[in-house]
This record gives structure tokens, sequence and C-alpha cells, in this order.
């Protein structure tokens, strides 16, 4: 792991050190787009975000963890296990798992609410036996615990200039609409898992249901029903972008490039999706390349911007996160 960011983070243990490093790289591996976020943070919070989304990213691996052949009963043990060593390190210390010790030492710093990790485990157990949502009002029930609670969970670590429970259903709203993008994103995937997160009554108005979308799965050949179906939930997701983005403003300035950034680029996955006819169910939808670095850049001119205003030049460690941002 980057070194600067832990000696910054005031991280000094080796055996911390170590488990932070294992969810940077977790986050590196799994989350691209918010990885290439985050690196616009403020040095010293950038551990802590690694952690928050490091533990996510580990639970989620139980439950999607088909490649390993782990039936249902096997993988809901291994989240009690994980739920009961958290338990056990958010109250004692002592976990035995790396992700777990590095997340329990973030909820420490930062006071945030355990009751956040228990909701997010309840949601990540659901996706054990629940395989469809027949309403919306279902799924945003399921995603409090499985996003909402991702930046409630945030908020602490980035810091507001308005009183917290101010910013919040801001926070909630950007963690759920991060999450619906991935849902439509990844609706083909879901789908060759048993599930379905868009919700039924919407495909329902416009002639789709599960067989279809398995249809056009499975040939390839797309259906103007599912086209219907998929526009009507980029319009519904892009709602939640809008709840989302006044809560912006209400982080500390420090804070606002990483988290504009990553709006933009998840936004900008439903100009993907759109620019590509909604065939999610056949390729996943990118942004391309050249556009994610173009808005990384744009977000670290307005951080080093804000701060030549401040000091008369930009440190060395600060230079040289541009020039990785570069690469």
């Amino acid at each position: 792991m980057n070194r600067r960011e832990l000696d910054a983070a005031g991280i000094t243990g080796p055996a911390l050190r170590a488990a932070y490093a294992r969810c940077r790289r977790l986050n590196a591996r799994h989350g691209r787009t918010y990885f290439l976020a985050t690196r616009l943070l403020p040095v010293e919070h950038r551990c802590a975000v690694h952690a928050l989304y490091g533990f996510a990213r580990w639970a989620d691996d139980i439950v999607d963890d088909l490649d390993s052949g782990r039936p249902p009963g096997e993988r809901d043990r291994l989240l009690r296990v994980l739920e009961s060593d958290l338990a056990h390190e958010l109250t004692t210390g002592g976990g035995h798992e790396p992700v777990v010790r590095a997340v329990a030492d973030t909820a420490a710093r930062y006071a945030i609410d355990h009751g956040l990790f228990a909701d997010f485990l309840t949601s990540m157990r659901s996706d054990l036996t629940v395989t469809d949502y027949p309403t919306y009002a279902d799924l945003r029930a399921y995603m409090h615990g499985s996003a909402a609670v991702i930046g409630l969970q945030m908020l602490p670590v980035l810091g507001t200039v308005v009183p917290r429970d101010e910013a919040a259903p801001h926070a909630a709203a950007l963690g759920v609409a991060f999450q619906l993008t991935n849902f439509l994103r990844d609706v083909g995937e879901d789908l060759d898992r048993g599930r379905v997160y868009l919700p039924a009554d919407l495909l329902a108005a416009h002639g789709v249901h599960r067989p279809l979308l398995e249809w056009s799965r499975r040939t390839g050949r797309h259906d103007p029903r599912v086209r219907a179906a998929f526009a009507e939930a980029e319009a519904m997701i892009r709602t939640v972008y809008r709840e989302a983005e006044p809560g912006i403003a209400m982080l500390e300035p420090r804070v606002r490039p990483c988290i504009r950034t990553a709006f933009v680029l998840y936004r900008g996955i439903l100009d993907a999706i759109a620019s590509d006819g909604y065939r999610v169910l056949h390729r996943r939808a990118v942004v391309p390349r050249r556009r994610r670095a173009g808005v990384a850049a744009g977000g670290l001119v307005r951080i080093l911007g804000a701060r030549m205003r401040t000091r008369p030049a930009a440190t060395a460690p600060e230079a040289a996160g541009a020039e990785g941002l570069r690469r």
C-alpha cells in the first residue's frame, strides 16, 4: 500500500498497515471507477475509504462466490462468521480477518455507527435467498442495507460543512444511485446468478418478465420491450442522482472533487448504457478510458487550484500524486 497514505492516516502497527493494504488491493481490483476517484481524496482519508469499501467487497464476494460451488447454507455460515468476527473486533478487538481489523479500526477512528454494518450484513444475507423484488419500494428497502449505509458510513470520514443529519439523506441517495447504476449495467451477470434487481413491476409494465430476459441473454437477441424497460430504469436512476447531487456541496471542500468525480463517472455509465442501445444483457457498458481520465484530471485541477489559492506551490507529494493520475 502507498506508505504515504498509511503515514498520513496515523496507522503505525505492521499488522494493521497490512490489513489496510489488503483493503486497498480489493478497492483497486474491483472498483476501478471509484478507486480512481478515491485517489483525489486528501491523502489522510484514503485508508478509511479503502477499509469501508474493502469490507463491503469482502462480504459481497462471499455472497457471489459461484466458482467455489459453495451452497447457500455454507455461504450463510461464512457471512455469520464474518459478522461475529466484526462484532468481536468492534467491541473488544482481536478479529481474525485482516479486512475486519481495518474496517473496525476505521469505525473506531471516525465513530461510525455500528448498526450500519449490521444493516449491511442483513442485506447481504438476503441475497442468498431473495432473487427478485416485486416493487421499487421493496428494492429500496434492500438497498438501505446494501448501498445507503455505505454513503452514511462515509460521511464521518469525509466531513461536512452542515450538520451531518442534513447531509445524510443525500449521502444515502448517492450510495443508492451508484448501486442502481451497477444493477442496470450488470443485469446480465446478475441474471446468470439467478437474480433480477430491477423492480418486477417496472419490467412488467413493458411486458418484460424473467423468461424473456433469460431468452435474450441466452440467444444474444434484443427485444424492444426490454429496451423500453431498461430506458425507464435509466430514467428512474437519474432521479436518484438528482436527489444525491445537492449533498456534494455539503461536504468538506477538500473532499468534494473526489465525490464529484465519482458522481460524474458513475452517472456516465448510464450515458454509455443508453449509447449502446441498452444492450446490457449482452455486454457490459463502460465509460471510455479517455473519458475517465479526463474527468479525473478535471478533479485534480480543481484540487490543485484550491490549494494554490492558499499555498504558493504544490508540495512534492502533491506533484507526485498528479503524476500518478496521468499514468
